[in-house]
């Protein structure tokens, strides 16, 4: 079996709040393997997107480990965590965050440019992308000129631009009607699958994780494996 591409282990988080302390994460457990597709289930408050924060670095936990690619990244500094997010993590979010003035095309290319490649291979690893996203006609309209379904498809494409080993998505269609919001899922779940990614999905739509590898629920702090189907 392949090493995973994200192990958690024994994480905690508490936050202080008026009311006193809140602990949302307890002991938390997780391995994710190239490929996999994870879901992440709960309610508001359950501590979802704390457990995302915590997996792409982007908040320290109160205790536990976390790895990514065998590198334990628990102890680094922040600058260091940021370089391996740039090269290993890809985000996507309940609302896309597209740049207004920039067009698909540039706001999937953006990224790439960052990293260092030049404008003319950024933008054909952005045109690959939107195509498989069946955006091909649409890469050169802005923001204001696409569906919604559209916009978080072209933010699905930018998370995965700089081809990610993990990808991490809060709530990706939780802005969306049913049938688009199932037509967004279709989308993220083929490119993600054909990219190699391990995904961690965290979503309200019960109907949508049941097409998932496995399926958590964040239950007082800890994670129960759900039965699909």
């Amino acid at each position: 079996m392949s090493e995973p591409v994200l192990s958690i282990r024994g994480l905690e988080r508490t936050y202080v709040t008026a009311a006193g302390p809140l602990t949302v994460l307890r002991g938390v457990d997780l391995d994710l393997r190239p490929g996999e597709i994870v879901g992440l289930i709960g309610p508001s408050g359950s501590g979802k997107s704390s457990l995302l924060h915590a997996a792409g670095l982007l908040e320290h936990p109160d205790g536990g480990r976390i790895s990514v690619l065998g590198q334990d990244c628990t102890d680094l500094s922040d600058r260091q965590r940021t370089r391996v997010r740039l090269a290993t993590i890809g985000f996507v979010y309940q609302f896309h965050h597209l740049l207004p003035e920039f067009s698909a095309l540039d706001n999937v290319a953006l990224p790439l440019m960052i990293a260092g490649k030049g404008r003319k291979a950024a933008q054909d690893r952005a045109r690959t992308l939107l195509t498989e996203l069946g955006l091909k006609e649409r890469a050169h309209h802005q923001p204001a000129q696409l569906s919604g379904g559209e916009q978080q498809r072209v933010a699905i494409a930018r998370a995965l631009a700089n081809a990610p080993r993990l990808l991490l998505a809060d709530e990706p269609t939780g802005n969306l009607d049913p049938t688009t919001s199932g037509a967004v899922f279709e989308n993220l779940y083929a490119l993600a699958r054909s990219e190699g990614v391990a995904a961690l999905v965290a979503t309200h739509n019960l109907e949508l994780a049941r097409h998932m590898d496995r399926v958590f629920a964040l239950k007082d702090g800890h994670l129960e494996e759900q039965p699909r189907g």
